[in-house]
């Protein structure tokens, strides 16, 4: 009985692992981009605000209901969505996250593969991040 009251105590003192804020971010950060590209309109009510603004590197801006509306209408259509040099900041229930996106789309009917400098605004509602704000660039030419 000692030794199982023993195991006890020692596992209860073993670290546990939970991940941090920033990974947590970017775990979602690439499911929405996923939800995007199966155009998974439930998930991304789910993971946005209600006040979004969703910026082009054409310096179109969609709303939340407009970036849903063209999803479902097939305005735009994403084929795929890779980041690269992800870099996420975390500041109490605020979070920036920038990278390099190369992204396939159509838009209108007019396909393109765009290399882009991405930022995305992030705030943790419960114990959800959701996105805010995101504005692209288009990165210089060679």
């Amino acid at each position: 009985m000692r030794l199982v009251l023993l195991i006890g105590l020692l596992v209860a003192q073993l670290p546990v692992f939970s991940q941090t804020d920033e990974e947590k971010l970017t775990i979602t950060l690439k499911e929405f981009h996923q939800a995007l590209v199966n155009a998974n309109t439930v998930s991304i009510n789910q993971q946005t605000d209600k006040a979004l603004t969703y910026g082009h590197s054409n310096g179109w801006v969609e709303t939340k209901n407009e970036l849903i509306k063209n999803l479902e209408t097939g305005y735009i259509d994403y084929f795929s969505y890779k980041e690269d040099s992800l870099q996420v900041v975390v500041n109490g229930t605020m979070a920036h996250a920038r990278f390099v996106a190369d992204i396939n789309v159509t838009l209108n009917g007019n396909n393109g593969t765009y290399h882009l400098k991405v930022l995305e605004v992030w705030v943790k509602k419960g114990k959800r991040w959701i996105l805010f704000a995101r504005q692209a660039v288009k990165t210089p030419g060679p």
